[in-house]
């Protein structure tokens, strides 16, 4: 998987593949179907510490149903000022709010880990956030730089969950 260049990865650290049969990444995947609220990337991360789920999180906001994205229509590429637009925010990721909730419940994050189900590399917040986080290790699906890219013309963008609907 090293021949992957990603859109940004953190200086020291790596991102580590699951089958889709990791019982965490279906996790993620679940939590992503049932609570996302992007309609075209839906995301979820689950925090896992020492075999178990202890923070959940999806993506998005309503933001975008009532409001253009500003991101858009500045042809702002993928991964770049999320800022710009409230939709957008990476306080609207599926990673920070994973994290949000693990400390919302009295969980510590140090050495934990973080599946993500629907993306194919963290933002740089992201990246911040689980850094400071101390989470240890982030888990993608395999082939997820195919599947979840856009820019691949064997994406599954907008038709991840078509096999169980």
């Amino acid at each position: 998987m090293s021949d992957i260049t990603y859109p940004y990865l953190p200086s020291g650290r790596t991102i580590l593949y699951v089958p889709e049969s990791d019982a965490f990444i279906q996790e993620a995947r679940a939590y992503a179907k049932e609570h996302s609220l992007d309609d075209t990337v839906q995301t979820g991360s689950v925090i896992v510490k020492d075999g178990e789920i202890i923070g959940r999180g999806a993506n998005g906001t309503d933001y975008h149903k009532t409001h253009e994205c500003e991101r858009v229509k500045r042809g702002i590429p993928t991964g770049q000022h999320y800022e710009l637009c409230e939709g957008c925010h990476p306080n609207n990721h599926s990673e920070p709010r994973a994290i949000a909730d693990a400390l919302k419940n009295g969980h510590k994050t140090l050495g934990t880990d973080l599946y993500l189900w629907g993306h194919w590399w963290c933002c740089e917040p992201c990246w911040n956030a689980i850094i400071k986080a101390g989470i240890e290790n982030v888990y993608l699906l395999k082939d997820s730089e195919k599947l979840f890219n856009k820019a691949h013309p064997n994406n599954t963008v907008s038709k991840q969950f078509a096999d169980v609907e």
